[in-house]
């Protein structure tokens, strides 16, 4: 059982201390009600509604297209929805990195009107002066380092991130920086393992890995990739627990036939 598995409410004093007593912490998104529900309900220590809705809610090819109106619909419907996990919700693209007023603005909105337990934003060095305006506020920073989607037309590829020195050294260098500035945590996504394990064991706020291999102090996965909802996205990473693609649309299937058919609704179905 876990050492944490009775707290009535998973904080970010939580996953310090989870750091601290070398217990993984567990993190999945969620962009709904009835997900939010069955996933809290599982024990997962944090919900992220990430920008990656773009992607699995609404079909857009990147996570940049995503309002930050849009990002505080589906926060409000995982709120609802959860009883003990930490929130943490996503900043979309170009609601923090010009301008650190607008930056705060944008944090405001996601607590006030969202209501996130925390955010999450892309980025080390260069929005330094947008986290330091955020956090004085008092709200909640998550980092992100590595593979950063919102920046993808930059890197021009999803390949893993800072597999050469330099790279790396950056890396490391804005994964302290967001720890001096006042971050809870850090998502470390798609850096080589020994990478992680290097940030992980240099900074004293939780790292949490996608596709960083399993050295970081906890891992987070999309839902919809995780229960097999998706078919078209098998990085190396994944690890699918179910086969929902496959078991909802034979669902579907069976219900077209049977209503086709008039066996449905049968007579103990009918008033």
């Amino acid at each position: 059982m876990s050492v944490h598995s009775e707290i009535k409410k998973v904080t970010t004093e939580t996953l310090r201390k989870m750091k601290f007593d070398k217990e993984k912490i567990t993190m999945l998104t969620a962009y709904d009600f009835t997900t939010a529900k069955m996933v809290d309900a599982g024990g997962i220590d944090a919900i992220l509604i990430g920008d990656s809705a773009a992607n699995v809610m609404a079909g857009f090819e990147t996570t940049l297209p995503i309002t930050l109106d849009q990002m505080i619909y589906h926060t409000q419907s995982v709120v609802r929805g959860t009883d003990r996990a930490l929130v943490i919700a996503d900043l979309p693209f170009g609601t923090y990195q010009s301008n650190p007023d607008i930056a705060l603005e944008s944090a405001v909105r996601m607590m006030k009107e969202g209501g996130a337990h925390a955010i999450k934003i892309e980025g080390g060095k260069g929005i330094s002066k947008s986290i330091k305006k955020i956090i004085n506020a008092g709200i909640p920073i998550m980092g992100h380092l590595g593979l950063t989607p919102q920046s993808i037309y930059q890197f021009g590829t999803y390949k893993v991130r800072a597999k050469e020195e330099a790279e790396a050294e950056k890396l490391i260098s804005d994964a302290k920086l967001l720890e001096e500035l006042g971050c809870f945590g850090v998502v470390l996504e798609k850096i080589p393992a020994d990478l992680a394990k290097q940030v992980t064991e240099s900074i004293s706020i939780p790292t949490i890995g996608i596709g960083a291999g399993p050295h970081c102090d906890g891992q987070v996965l999309v839902y919809h990739d995780m229960v097999g909802m998706n078919k078209g996205f098998s990085p190396k990473f994944l690890r699918r627990y179910l086969d929902l693609y496959t078991e909802i649309t034979g669902a579907v299937s069976q219900y077209v036939k049977d209503v086709k058919s008039a066996d449905f609704p049968n007579q103990n179905e009918s008033y």
